[in-house]
């Protein structure tokens, strides 16, 4: 190979490199949410709005996806923030969960697309008590940072099943995402399993895609569907959702797409599935307990 072309590779690599997302060395101990099914006591549990930005934990010092990648937010973001750590999601205003994702992604601390963003905080991690002091906590919290991009967000009781369904449809209609209901009785806890559930109007899941199928008619010379693959290996295509410039750029075979469905089919395949929209950098990885460290709130 000639030397210029070793340089050429070289600095490429190099490109490559400055572009990547800096990486913490294992993603964030995070608590993950579980589908609501109804048949639990809604006594004992506080509900909120569930945001549709990008997942932010802060550290304490740094603010990381649930991937573990930094998030380059400018100083004037965090200044003044604790420095114990605090759980958040990172979001625009509704129906922008594209133009979030784009700005933690590719914005420098330097960017005034950081001007847009709030940062909407659901919990504290390393408090010691269990989500019935940890929501007052919050609020505590989010005051004596006084920055009007922090806001603590809502937690309220609701009194049955209808009161739920009632709130969940008024989120809808306003352009939310849906709900998420909060044990109070339960510590902040890694992992799924801990009494933290979403519920919406759908179901949603994410999975690769393994094939573009040309569309006809109106949509020849576009996508017509795509061909995506199952945790457990089956194939099944989702052909709506889709809006013209996604079928003038389809999601790249080997992405990640999260679609939307109601139900599973008698042979156990998502129902009516719908795209919703291109996950980044694939599925957020299952988070990881760091070795030899003790988190101040597992058990």
């Amino acid at each position: 190979m000639r030397p210029m072309r070793w340089v050429m590779l070289a600095i490429v690599a190099w490109g490559l490199a400055l572009a990547a997302p800096a990486r913490a060395a294992t993603p964030p101990p995070v608590e993950l949410v579980d589908v609501y099914h109804g048949g639990v006591d809604l006594s004992r549990y506080w509900v909120s709005e569930k945001f549709d930005g990008v997942r932010g934990y802060w550290n304490g010092h740094q603010l990381l996806t649930r991937g573990g990648a930094v998030v380059h937010v400018p100083a004037w973001f965090t200044k003044g923030w604790p420095k114990t750590p605090m759980d958040g999601e990172l979001w625009v205003g509704y129906g922008k969960f594209s133009r979030a994702s784009a700005i933690v992604r590719t914005a420098d601390s330097s960017d005034p697309a950081w001007r847009e963003v709030t940062y909407r905080v659901f919990d504290l991690p390393a408090h010691g008590g269990d989500f019935d002091a940890r929501v007052p906590a919050i609020r505590s919290t989010v005051a004596a940072i006084g920055d009007p991009w922090v806001v603590a967000i809502r937690q309220f009781h609701v009194a049955n099943e209808a009161q739920l369904h009632a709130e969940l449809e008024r989120v809808v209609d306003k352009g939310g995402e849906g709900l998420v209901l909060h044990r109070g009785d339960t510590p902040y806890r890694m992992g799924r399993g801990v009494g933290l559930l979403k519920l919406k109007p759908y179901e949603d899941a994410e999975a690769p895609v393994v094939a573009i199928r040309p569309g006809q008619g109106r949509l020849e010379g576009k996508m017509g569907s795509i061909e995506v693959r199952t945790q457990d290996g089956r194939r099944f295509s989702i052909g709506s959702g889709f809006s013209d410039d996604d079928r003038a750029d389809p999601p790249p075979v080997g992405s990640w797409v999260t679609y939307r469905f109601n139900g599973l089919t008698a042979g156990g395949l998502p129902r009516f599935a719908r795209f919703l929209r291109r996950r980044p950098d694939g599925p957020p990885p299952e988070p990881v307990a760091p070795r030899d460290v003790v988190h101040p709130v597992q058990r």
